[in-house]
């Protein structure tokens, strides 16, 4: 059985920093992901969760630490091959169709396309599959989320990095999404997640990390974090454990 020291990392952090001029964001981050888990990042806008996926992704350098990607530098070719991201303002082409967009982003893989197979995930997602056809100009924020988020998994990368994949979402797509995420898991793949639906996180996440005030202030399971901060729900423990709900009561 592995034990915790001995599971391989998806994503790695050590001693992160990242600043913009007015001092660190973020400052000594550590964590790691590890393979074939769901992982999730919580925290209050402006903490820095944004900054460390741009890290992540290689779009930022670190002002300090370093980051790998299945034991790789981030900013190799190889560790840029291995994962997707879905970015939490997803706005696809306009000029193209949902099927030539999803088609596009699988070619940067060399992943096969098949229509059928694109239809089928349609459907699984409750997005109408003539949609597929259509220019995305024409397309609602939930169905463009749902094209993107088709575009990302469907590369079969073994890493997938979605900042907020529930945004636009209404309830039925939230919990198809899940059921996708999961599945994904099922096959194998590693999901790091940022995302505000903290019931969410509950729900699909392995384990969850907190970052608040410049470092990580948490990291285990939701499990974990709740009798921890003797909560019944996630989003109360997360914030007790930042402190927000004691200051509330305070004032």
């Amino acid at each position: 059985m592995a034990t915790e020291s001995s599971k391989k990392s998806a994503i790695s952090m050590k001693n992160v920093a990242a600043d913009y001029g007015n001092g660190n964001v973020v400052e000594h981050v550590s964590f790691d992901v590890h393979t074939g888990e769901t992982f999730g990042m919580m925290g209050l806008n402006g903490v820095g969760k944004t900054t460390l996926i741009k890290i992540m992704l290689g779009l930022m350098p670190a002002s300090a630490g370093e980051t790998k990607i299945f034991g790789t530098q981030i900013l190799d070719r190889k560790s840029k091959e291995k994962l997707a991201y879905l970015p939490e303002k997803f706005e696809p082409p306009a000029f193209l169709t949902g099927m030539e967009f999803i088609k596009f982003s699988l070619s940067m893989y060399k992943t096969p396309f098949h229509e059928l197979t694109v239809l089928e995930a349609a459907k699984r997602l409750a997005l109408d599959p003539d949609a597929l056809f259509r220019r995305v100009h024409t397309y609602s924020k939930g169905m463009k989320q749902k094209t993107g988020l088709l575009g990302t998994i469907l590369t079969d990368c073994p890493l997938l990095i979605l900042d907020e994949p529930m945004s636009g979402l209404d309830p039925l797509a939230r919990v198809l999404v899940k059921d996708e995420i999961v599945a994904c898991r099922e096959k194998g793949m590693t999901i790091f997640l940022s995302s505000h639906i903290l019931a969410d996180m509950d729900e699909i996440c392995d384990r969850v990390t907190i970052v608040h005030d410049g470092g990580v202030q948490f990291l285990g399971t939701p499990k974990e974090l709740k009798k921890e901060t003797k909560e019944d729900y996630l989003e109360r423990a997360f914030l007790k454990k930042i402190g927000t709900v004691d200051k509330k009561k305070a004032a």
